[in-house]
C-alpha cells in the first residue's frame, strides 16, 4: 500500500519557497548546510513509517489503497489513543525527542478541528467544510504542516490592534469573490522552513475592534508572497556531527514569517473576523489539549535521552557508584518517570468527546506547568554531573587527525570504562545537549513552547476540579459543627480600672 516516505518529503521540497538566511535567499533548502542534514532527519521519520515492519505500528489504511501516519487518527477509544500515541513516541524516538515540531504535531492539532466540528459548523457552513476539506487533503497527502499562532512581540503592552504599524501583526486587508489578502507577519514559525505547509491562527486574546487578526487559515510554503526569515542555523555552524551531534541533525529551526499581500482562497480559511471564534478554536474544541498532549509525549522520549545521557557520564567518569552522584542520577530519572507518569494518566484519565476519545485535560495542563519547571532543572543536573569535562575537549574532531594531538588527547581523555575517543564524543553529545546554542535554544523553548507560566497555570487552576476538593473540605467543615453559644458571664473588671 501506498505511504509516505522520504524521498516523497525531499521531493516536496523542491517548490519556490522564499526563505531568507544571512541576507540572501537559499535557493534550496534540501542542499543548503543551514538546512540539509535536519531536512534529512524528517526525512527518516517517513522513511521509518513506510518500512514494511513499520506499517501496522506507523500508519492506518484510509482506503484506495493508501495508508497516512497515525497522528492523522481520531481516535473513538482509550485502546486507540494508546496506538496513536505508541506511533508519536516511536517517531520521537528517531530524534530522542530534539524535533519538538515534527509532523505529527500540527497534524494533531488539524485532526482536533475536526473533532470540534460542531463548533465551526456554527461559525459557518463554509469554515467547517473548509476544515474538513482541509483536513482530509492533508492527512491523505500526510502532509508536513507546521504552524505560526503568536504574534510579533513589538510593544508587549500593546495588543494587535494597538500597535503603531496596524498591520505588524497578520491581518486581513482585503478580500474578494476567490478570497482573502493577508499582509503582516507571525511567529515562531518552528520547522516551518521545512515543512509542506502553514497553518496560521491567533492564540493570543483579541478584543473588540480586532477583527482583522482573527484569522484561521493554510497555505502551501510556496505561496506568492509568503517570506520566512530564518533565524541563526546552528546546523550550518556545527563543524561535524562528531562535534555537535545534536545541533547537526535536529536543528529545526526558527523563522518570522511574513505575509507580503499573500492571497488565501476561501476553501482554505476557518475562522474569519470573528475573536470570539479565533479563541474558541482552541479551548472550545479539542485543540489545544491534542497539540499539547503530543508534545508531552515527545518531552517523555527526551527526558529519558537526558537521563540516559546522565548515566553514562557517571559511567564514563567512574562516579557511578558515589552515593551523591546516585542521587543526581535518582532525581533525573524520577523526573523522566514522572512525565511518562503523566502522559500515561492522561490517557487513562481520558474521556469522550462526541465520538471521540480525548486524553484528561486537567491532568495535560498539570504536566505542562510541572514540566516547564523541571526541564531547566534537569538539565542543572547534567551539568552538574559533567563538570569541566565538557569544556575541556579537543577543539574539533580534525585534533584526531593529528598524531602528536592525537597522543596528548588518548593521554588527558582518561575513563575507567572508556577510550579516549569514545570518551571525547560522550562528552561532545553532553555538551550539545547542555550547553551549546542549540541546548540553550532548547531550554528556552521548553519553558515557553506552551506560554508564559502565567498562562499554563492559569489553564490548570481552570481545568482542576475543584468541586471535589471543596466538597471534602465542605464534608470535614460539616464533622467540626459549629461551638456551642458562649453563656452570659459578669464583664471581667478592668485591671486598670481595679488598680
Amino acid at each position: 500500500m501506498s505511504v509516505r516516505n522520504g524521498s516523497d518529503y525531499i521531493d516536496a521540497l523542491g517548490d519556490d519557497r522564499a526563505v531568507y538566511l544571512d541576507g540572501e535567499r537559499v535557493r534550496d533548502i534540501r542542499v543548503h548546510p543551514a538546512f540539509r542534514r535536519t531536512v534529512g532527519s524528517f526525512a527518516r521519520l517517513y522513511d521509518f513509517q513506510a518500512a514494511p515492519e513499520n506499517l501496522e505500528l506507523m500508519t492506518f489504511d484510509i482506503g484506495n489503497g493508501r495508508r497516512t501516519n497515525r497522528a492523522w487518527k481520531l481516535p473513538h477509544s482509550y485502546a486507540e489513543l494508546v496506538e496513536r500515541r505508541r506511533a508519536l513516541e516511536a517517531w520521537s524516538s528517531l530524534n530522542c525527542g530534539w524535533l519538538g515540531r515534527s509532523p505529527d504535531h500540527v497534524a494533531s492539532t488539524l485532526s482536533a478541528m475536526v473533532m470540534g466540528i460542531d463548533l465551526f459548523e456554527r461559525h459557518g457552513p463554509a469554515r467547517a467544510k473548509a476544515v474538513l476539506d482541509y483536513y482530509h487533503h492533508a492527512r491523505e497527502n500526510d502532509l508536513f504542516v507546521s504552524y505560526v499562532i503568536q504574534n510579533p512581540q513589538a510593544d508587549r503592552g500593546k495588543t494587535a490592534g494597538e500597535q503603531k504599524n496596524k498591520h505588524l501583526v497578520a491581518s486581513v486587508v482585503d478580500e474578494d469573490t476567490a478570497g482573502i489578502t493577508v499582509r503582516g507577519a507571525k511567529m515562531l514559525g518552528t520547522s516551518s522552513v521545512m515543512s509542506d505547509e502553514l497553518f496560521v491562527a491567533n492564540i493570543q486574546p483579541l478584543g473588540r475592534g480586532e477583527e482583522a487578526y482573527a484569522l484561521s487559515f493554510a497555505l502551501p510554503i510556496g505561496s506568492r508572497g509568503l517570506t520566512l526569515m530564518s533565524r541563526k542555523s546552528y546546523e550550518a555552524e556545527a563543524r561535524s556531527s562528531f562535534d555537535y551531534p545534536l545541533s547537526a541533525n535536529f536543528d529545526e529551526n526558527d523563522a518570522i514569517v511574513y505575509f507580503d499581500d499573500v492571497k488565501v482562497p476561501w476553501e482554505r480559511v476557518f475562522v474569519y473576523r470573528d475573536t470570539d471564534m479565533a479563541r474558541a478554536q482552541w479551548h472550545d474544541t479539542p485543540m489545544h489539549v491534542y497539540q499539547n498532549y503530543q508534545s508531552q509525549v515527545r518531552l517523555m522520549v527526551k527526558m529519558r535521552f537526558l537521563a540516559g545521557v546522565a548515566r553514562r557520564l557517571a559511567e564514563t567518569s567512574g562516579l557511578i557508584d558515589m552515593p551523591a552522584v546516585k542521587t543526581k542520577l535518582g532525581e533525573l530519572s524520577a523526573e523522566a518517570s514522572m512525565v511518562e507518569a503523566f502522559v500515561l494518566a492522561m490517557e487513562a484519565g481520558g474521556a469522550g468527546y462526541g465520538d471521540y476519545f480525548l486524553p484528561s485535560r486537567s491532568l495535560l495542563y498539570a504536566a505542562q506547568v510541572k514540566t516547564q519547571d523541571m526541564y531547566p532543572k534537569a538539565v542543572a543536573r547534567l551539568r552538574d554531573l559533567a563538570g569541566g569535562g565538557v569544556i575541556m575537549l579537543p577543539s574539533s574532531v580534525r585534533d584526531f587527525e593529528d598524531p602528536y594531538l592525537r597522543s596528548i588527547i588518548d593521554a588527558t581523555q582518561v575513563s575507567p570504562v572508556r577510550d579516549a575517543t569514545e570518551r571525547v564524543r560522550l562528552f561532545r553529545m553532553a555538551w550539545d545537549a547542555v550547553g551549546s546554542e542549540f541546548a540553550s535554544r532548547h531550554v528556552q523553548y521548553e519553558m515557553f513552547y506552551s506560554g508564559a507560566s502565567h498562562i499554563t497555570t492559569a489553564n490548570a487552576y481552570r481545568t482542576f476540579d475543584w468541586g471535589t476538593a471543596l466538597h471534602m473540605v465542605d464534608d470535614i467543615e460539616a464533622l467540626q459543627g459549629t461551638p456551642p453559644l458562649a453563656q452570659s458571664a459578669p464583664a471581667v473588671p478592668s485591671l486598670i480600672a481595679s488598680g
